[in-house]
C-alpha cells in the first residue's frame, strides 16, 4: 500500500512547512537520507514551497522584479520536481526490476512516480482547503462551500488510494510494466532554448 505509506509523510512535510510559513526556510528533512521516505519527504517540500510561490505571485500589488524573480524560482522548483518524480521512479524500476512481464501485460497511461506526485499536490490542496472551511473569520457560507470541497477531495484521496495500489500490484503481478519517458523539458536548456542559445552567440 504504497500511497498510504506516503500519504502521512507528505502530511508531515507540510505541517512542518507551515511552522514557519516562509519560502525561505531551510528544510529540516527528519528522515534518513537515501531512504524512500527521506525522498517523499523531499518531493513534498519542493511542492509546498511551490504552492506558496504560486499564491505570492498572485499578489495583484507585487513589484514586477520581485514576481520575475519568482517566476524564476518557480521554474527552478518545477525541474527539481520532475527530478525527484524520475528519482521516485528509480525507486520503482530497481524494486521490480526482477518481475517476469507476462506477455499480455499492459503498460499504464502514467508511472507510479507521476500518480505519487499527484498524491503529493492533493495532500496539499487538503491542507488548504481545511484551513479555509475552518477558517474563524470567514462567512459560514464561504466555510459551508469550502467544506463541500474538501469533502471531494477527500473522496479523490480514497480513489487515488484505490488506484495506485491496483497499479503497483499490477506491477509486482507482471500483468503491467513500467516504461519510463524521462521529462525533456526544454526551457531550462540552454541548448534547446532558443531565447538561451541565440543570447549565447
Amino acid at each position: 500500500m504504497f500511497a498510504e505509506f506516503a500519504f502521512p509523510i507528505f502530511e508531515q512535510s507540510i505541517i512542518d512547512y507551515h511552522v514557519v510559513d516562509d519560502v525561505y526556510q531551510p528544510a529540516l528533512n527528519p528522515y534518513e537520507k537515501g531512504s524512500v521516505e527521506h525522498l517523499l519527504y523531499a518531493k513534498n517540500w519542493v511542492d509546498t514551497v511551490q504552492w506558496h510561490y504560486e499564491d505570492i505571485v498572485r499578489d495583484p500589488n507585487i513589484d514586477p522584479i520581485a514576481a520575475l524573480d519568482l517566476k524564476r524560482k518557480i521554474d527552478a522548483s518545477n525541474q527539481v520536481r520532475t527530478d525527484m518524480v524520475e528519482y521516485i521512479d528509480g525507486y520503482f524500476l530497481q524494486k521490480y526490476a526482477h518481475v517476469q512481464v507476462k506477455p499480455n501485460a499492459r503498460i499504464n497511461t502514467e508511472s507510479p512516480a507521476w500518480a505519487i506526485d499527484r498524491l503529493s499536490i492533493l495532500a496539499l490542496k487538503i491542507y488548504h482547503m481545511n484551513e479555509e472551511a475552518t477558517r474563524e473569520e470567514a462567512t459560514a457560507e464561504h466555510r459551508a462551500k469550502c467544506q463541500e470541497k474538501l469533502n471531494v477531495l477527500l473522496d479523490q484521496k480514497n480513489d487515488m488510494f484505490i488506484s495506485i495500489s491496483q497499479l503497483v500490484e499490477d506491477i509486482e503481478n507482471g500483468d503491467k510494466f513500467m516504461k519510463v519517458y524521462k521529462q525533456m523539458k526544454m526551457y531550462n536548456d540552454a541548448e534547446l532554448n532558443p531565447v538561451l542559445y541565440q543570447n549565447k552567440k
